[in-house]
């Protein structure tokens, strides 16, 4: 549900007249090619350069391999059409919800005899790994990830007499940081409660007090969250929007309302993943000094997002090996990095967030590595994000449901609710969705 994502998901796959991936045996000495996707379209400039310039470096430096670059990313609606007809790229972008069913469908190169030759492979977060990883088989490698964090006004903070270096560690102090910005004059704290965004955030809070949304029962899923953890997040909600009123009058809203109100001065607090740091400046006139971004609070769980690459099933044994070169050379490599944040920072690009290309996916030294060339390289406070950096080192994270979006629905109307009604009776509202969402998982092979 990032933002990003969905610009990703409508991006078009340009596809060669002759053809994408391919099982033919390469020559002895002949060069291997390989087709990708993942380039960004020509409308994304500056990205679009960053990646063709990679692609030809990379070649320079690895004569054998022919990388043939494809606009696009991941389209579920066309995977297994283009999968069936030899149309689907050697090596292949990924959300992390895609993995699961492409392994349990073997629509994926099993890589596990392939992976303990990628450098610094046992350097990645482990529970990154985890999501292509089934049975202790190894399916895809992990690129980017992101978690959910509390991201607020620095500039309203102070306004409001709170400390913007010490921001809200308990959905308590959350409730009392909103009271005193509301009496400052702006809303303490906002909530998404529309087009899926209501439900996919109440899975965030769930999750941040030790909940889900969806549990495995056997060979299927069930519904979890009719229960205290789902009262305690309404009871929650309840308080700020009618006992304290720090959520403000204006309900309905969604990521573009919210962000427009954090850029116009008006907001100080709501739940938001890195790249919204980014996108309140670029696309509502915000500064960078201005915003900070903390660790969920209560720090139980938070929501996990990401993306990543695996291999057409079809694909060689040699385009396997350049595939896998290819994804760690571009994306896992410690080695590139402090060229990569010189050539972002000479180009006028932002460096600082826990975003590419400072991804946070390493553990160890590469981890400490890339702090300290963030630190060299900001172009931005990094001290403003640190607490969500430290934060996320300390939460586990975990994926959104089977059938998010046709359940983020669902849990849309029970956040509506709640906002929108203050005699909204939360008990019955929690079980009809869990009817209602427990039918959808019924549909999840």
């Amino acid at each position: 549900m990032k933002k990003s994502a969905a610009v990703l998901i409508g991006g078009v796959l340009a596809l060669s007249s002759a053809g994408c991936g391919s099982g033919s045996t390469t020559e002895p000495g002949a060069k291997v090619q390989v087709n990708i996707n993942g380039q960004p379209p020509q409308t994304q400039a500056f990205d679009r350069k960053v990646f063709d310039e990679d692609v030809a470096e990379f070649e320079t430096a690895n004569p054998d391999i022919d990388l043939v670059p494809h606009e696009g990313f991941m389209d579920p609606k066309t995977f297994s059409a283009k999968l069936a007809g030899g149309q689907l790229e050697d090596v292949f972008y990924v959300y992390f919800t895609d993995p699961a069913a492409l392994i349990a469908r073997k629509q994926a190169a099993d890589l596990t005899d392939y992976v303990k030759d990628v450098p610094h492979y046992g350097d990645l977060k482990q529970e990154l790994k985890d999501v292509f990883t089934v049975d202790g088989k190894v399916y895809g490698l992990p690129t980017a990830n992101y978690t959910m964090g509390l991201l607020y006004s620095r500039t309203n903070f102070t306004k409001a007499g709170l400390d913007p270096d010490s921001p809200p560690k308990t959905w308590d102090e959350v409730r009392a940081a909103a009271k005193k910005l509301k009496d400052a004059g702006v809303t303490g704290f906002a909530e998404y409660s529309k087009s899926n965004q209501g439900g996919w955030h109440f899975t965030t809070w769930m999750k941040s007090v030790g909940g889900d949304i969806a549990r495995k029962d056997g060979d299927t899923y069930k519904a979890d969250f009719n229960n205290d953890k789902g009262k305690e997040v309404l009871r929650r909600l309840k308080e700020m929007r009618w006992d304290d009123n720090s959520m403000g009058e204006k309900q309905l809203l969604e990521i573009g309302d919210v962000q427009n109100m954090m850029g116009a001065g008006q907001l100080g607090m709501y739940l938001a993943a890195p790249d919204n740091v980014a996108a309140i400046v670029n696309q509502f006139k915000g500064k960078y000094d201005d915003y900070g971004l903390a660790a969920i609070p209560e720090q139980k769980g938070t929501l996990l997002g990401g993306e990543g690459y695996m291999i057409n099933p079809k694909a060689t044994p040699e385009k396997i090996r350049a595939g896998l070169k290819w994804i760690q050379w571009k994306y896992l490599n410690p080695d590139r990095l402090e060229g990569s944040l010189q050539k972002y920072k000479d180009r006028g690009q932002p460096v600082g967030l826990p975003i590419p290309p400072i991804a946070d996916i390493w553990t160890g030294e590469p981890r400490k590595q890339q702090e300290d060339l963030k630190a060299k390289y900001a172009t931005m406070p990094v001290k403003n994000f640190q607490a969500y950096v430290d934060g996320a080192e300390k939460t586990k994270g975990s994926l959104e449901p089977p059938q998010a979006q046709q359940v983020y629905a669902i849990l849309d109307s029970v956040v509506q609710a709640t906002l929108t009604n203050s005699d909204a009776d939360h008990s019955a509202l929690l079980k009809d969705a869990e009817t209602k969402v427990n039918a959808v998982l019924a549909q999840v092979k």
